[in-house]
């Protein structure tokens, strides 16, 4: 048979235009990479002013005015030619981009696919000049009359690309790309002022504003503008500033974390994972925080030549700017009350804008300067109180060791996990607790027969002299419990409704997080007398001998049996009345359902915030008043108590002010009544 000859193929040298129509794939994706190009064109051109105008999506026109340094017409032809730019003056320059955009393929691209025109004037001209590009031709340059600047428009994108065009969306949609486009650009710009108009109507009028945050509340409106909170960290070469929202505000998705490098819009994930572990136990799961972060640091620490679309960065130490903008972010949040609040918050007008300083350890420096004494006063007396649910029992005046309250009859059903119930892990010498920093512990009770009996408050506190100035302690930890779920105490400035679970959990959660992660032990574990068999699908079992060790570490020792069956030969002691074989499907069932393999130490957070949620007491359990008020103490002296570890608000103040508003005791009705 005989043998087919193969023709080889001719390279050859591709034309220019169709080299510009190829970059303009990877350049130009649609209307909005149009204007998010020019846009950054205009900003380098140290433009103070810039217009934009849309019609049909972009599709139809686009047209971008600023009021730069313009360009001269030997220099116009040369704009609209591949690889050319005046921003890169020479090679080294690459190294310390300090322009948007340093490439010279925006022009081109966009030129070779649409119908391009251009007028433009500089200073020192007594008239500008026009050139035009239709598809990639070239026209020469012509006088015309305009303002100093520039002026780019662009019609019929996409007019010689015909599969191109079919991919864009509807007008609408295109739109909404422009929007973002234009939104990042401006918020990254407050020095400018900037129009867009959609089909020659106004969408937005930004004028030049000092304050960046009038800028964010101009695109988002007043839900995110009130729930700003001011950022502001540097440490000589990282310098981070702007707002994050406080986590009532969140979102289903990532859009809303803006991040500006020196001026860029940067899409980057490790910082995005640092901002989830920011926000971490202050959000649900699911949730996304909101974030306007504008970063700068030295052009030679980074690298922004990665993709065209120049969104990607690298850094010359990633784990350093990721360190950075997590400790700054952890250090806000650890010193600022987050409690969620009902209501405004009315300020006055000089009112001190200062959050109140708290210590390393998050809690109030007069709280923390009173429970020091306390520790103080409690070794030198040598007291060393039995813990029971979160605190020692006081009320005895002998200086002798308290002893541990007897649970009431109805308790004896149920099993209330106490704070000091992890075998082994007491933060005192001893085994006991110090005396909390608060006022006197409730009246003691004779009558233990029924919780009936038990008084859940004192009484009101004594009447002042003067009954419209009362003064109370920091936090007033004589509290009472509703519904067998809400505890609801006061503090200087009003009322406080507390989820006793989520408080509990999150309290338990530090506990043993400090144990763990901090001072790297493991939690107390207790050995089954008979190991017990647990059956599970292959992917189960291997997912669970794969974390045998981060498994461990909870108090969790799991071993090989044979088949698909493994055995659990340890269980942590604070879980001891939770089935053991549950339990362990219940901690695998973020590794099977997340989708990728977590890091271990990911994994250890979500075990050990699993456990604390199991352990912690649950809606519906009634609480005696010293256990009451022993879970109030708690809550000044661990870090983020505000949040459980999943995300929900352990607490609702209610303003004193908001109360009388609710009541009717402030605006005109006040005067009618007292």
């Amino acid at each position: 048979m005989e043998a087919t000859a193969k023709t080889l193929p001719t390279i050859r040298q591709l034309p220019p235009n169709l080299i510009n129509q190829i970059a303009a794939g990877e350049v130009i994706e649609r209307p909005a990479s149009v204007v998010k190009e020019l846009l950054e064109n205009s900003v380098d051109a140290g433009a103070t002013r810039i217009e934009v105008s849309i019609v049909g999506g972009g599709t139809e026109m686009i047209r971008i005015s600023d009021n730069g340094c313009g360009m001269t017409a030997d220099q116009l032809p040369l704009a609209l030619a591949s690889h050319a730019t005046s921003k890169l003056p020479t090679d080294e320059d690459l190294f310390h981009v300090s322009t948007l955009g340093f490439r010279g393929e925006a022009l081109a691209s966009i030129g070779s696919v649409s119908q391009l025109t251009i007028r433009s004037r500089t200073d020192s001209d007594d008239a500008g000049n026009e050139i035009q590009v239709r598809g990639g031709v070239i026209e020469p340059p012509q006088p015309c009359g305009c303002p100093v600047g520039t002026v780019m428009e662009v019609r019929n994108l996409f007019f010689n690309t015909p599969v191109r065009h079919r991919f864009l969306k509807t007008a609408q949609t295109e739109k909404g790309h422009i929007v973002e486009a234009f939104t990042r650009i401006a918020l990254a710009n407050s020095h400018i002022h900037f129009v867009l108009n959609n089909n020659d109507k106004p969408l937005y009028d930004l004028p030049v504003t000092e304050r960046w945050s009038e800028r964010i509340a101009a695109f988002f409106g007043g839900e995110i503008a009130d729930a700003l909170i001011p950022i502001n960290s540097d440490d000589s070469q990282i310098h981070v500033q702007g707002y994050v929202c406080d986590p009532s505000v969140s979102r289903g998705n990532s859009r809303m974390q803006y991040l500006f490098l020196n001026s860029r819009h940067i899409r980057d994930r490790s910082l995005q994972h640092a901002l989830g572990e920011a926000y971490r136990g202050l959000l649900m799961v699911g949730r996304h925080p909101v974030c306007f972060l504008r970063m700068s640091m030295p052009p030679e620490l980074i690298d922004v030549n990665v993709h065209p679309t120049k969104l990607e960065v690298r850094f010359t130490d990633g784990g350093r700017v990721y360190s950075r903008l997590l400790q700054t972010l952890r250090h806000h949040f650890l010193t600022t009350d987050m409690t969620q609040r009902v209501g405004p918050a009315p300020v006055a007008p000089d009112a001190d804008l200062t959050p109140a300083p708290r210590s390393e350890l998050g809690m109030p420096v007069r709280a923390e300067q009173a429970h020091r004494q306390s520790v103080i006063e409690w070794a030198r007396t040598g007291n060393s109180p039995a813990e029971v649910f979160v605190s020692p029992a006081r009320g005895d005046d002998s200086g002798g060791g308290g002893s541990a309250m007897a649970p009431a009859p109805d308790a004896a059903t149920r099993s209330i996990p106490s704070f000091g119930s992890v075998p082994g892990f007491q933060p005192f010498p001893g085994g006991g607790s110090p005396p909390m920093p608060h006022e006197a512990a409730p009246k003691p009770t004779t009558d233990s027969a029924s919780d009936e009996n038990v008084a859940p408050w004192d009484g009101p506190p004594a009447a002042s002299p003067d009954d419209s100035v009362i003064d109370h302690p920091a936090v007033c930890h004589l509290g009472f419990q509703v519904h067998n779920r809400y505890l609801v105490t006061q503090d200087e400035k009003g009322m406080v409704v507390i989820d006793q679970h989520a408080l509990h959990e999150r309290v338990l959660y530090e506990r043993v997080k400090t144990k763990v992660l901090e001072s790297g032990q493991s939690l107390e574990s207790q050995g089954l007398l008979v190991p017990e068999p647990v059956s599970m699908t292959p992917a189960e079992r291997t997912a669970v001998l794969d974390h045998q060790d981060t498994l461990a570490q909870i108090g969790m020792e799991i071993a090989e049996f044979g088949g698909d069956t493994i055995v659990i030969r340890s269980y942590p002691a604070m879980l001891k009345n939770k089935p053991p074989a549950d339990m362990l499907r219940t901690l695998m069932e973020s590794v099977l359902g997340g989708g990728e393999k977590p890091e271990p130490i990911e994994l250890l957070n979500h075990l050990l915030s699993t456990i604390a949620c199991k352990a912690a007491v649950k809606a519906g359990d009634p609480l005696r008043p010293e256990e009451i008020r022993a879970l109030l103490e708690q809550r000044d002296l661990y870090n983020d108590t505000h949040h459980c570890p999943h995300g929900r608000p352990t607490a609702l103040f209610f303003s004193r002010d908001e109360l009388d508003r609710m009541f009717g005791r402030l605006g005109p009705r006040a005067r009618t009544s007292k």
